[in-house]
């Protein structure tokens, strides 16, 4: 999708102007293609999470060494559309949450790490999801020692220069780092 594409389509529509990406810290992601994203796993609630191949491929193997650890992870999100963003952060506004404090915890469209199909929210029974609770889990402690044998790692840890909250649940597929 080109600049202007989304300025039109996803940036504009939430009240945003070119300025506003001038202080922004978070790094423009490519959005996966359909054809390279394949089912990770059907939720409770019957909905398919995608990701990229390589991506459910290597979450394959991590989850089963987690669990020969006894350590349960469970996707809770994984692939995000661009549009799919930017109605996320629509509903927000709707709902009267200011701009500002919605983009400490979800990226503007075109820019979160969920559109490249490698970055996966991670919960674990018996923790609050989407909370840092998960940093005080089994789970979270398996991660930050394992994690990396398998390509994953923390994208947002404290004080990161995305300017993101905190975010121990979210971890991306990326075997370059």
């Amino acid at each position: 999708m080109s600049e202007s594409e989304l300025w039109i389509k996803h940036l504009a529509p939430l009240g945003l102007k070119p300025s506003a990406l001038a202080d922004y810290a978070a790094p423009k992601q490519e959005e996966a293609v359909p054809e390279s994203l394949t089912p990770l796993i059907e939720t409770e609630t019957g909905k398919v999470l995608l990701a990229t191949r390589t991506t459910c491929k290597q979450w394959l193997k991590l989850q089963a060494a987690a669990k020969a650890a006894d350590i349960s992870l469970i996707p809770i999100s994984a692939y995000r559309s661009i549009a799919y963003q930017a109605t996320l952060i629509a509903n927000k506004l709707a709902k009267g949450e200011q701009l500002t404090d919605i983009l400490q915890s979800v990226a503007l469209p075109g820019y979160s790490e969920h559109h490249t199909g490698e970055a996966l929210d991670l919960a674990t029974p018996g923790q609050a999801v989407l909370t840092e609770a998960f940093e005080q889990s089994a789970a979270f402690a398996w991660l930050s020692r394992h994690a990396a044998d398998f390509g994953f790692y923390l994208s947002y840890p404290r004080n990161n220069s995305a300017g993101f909250v905190y975010e121990p649940w979210h971890w991306r597929y990326h075997p370059c780092l």
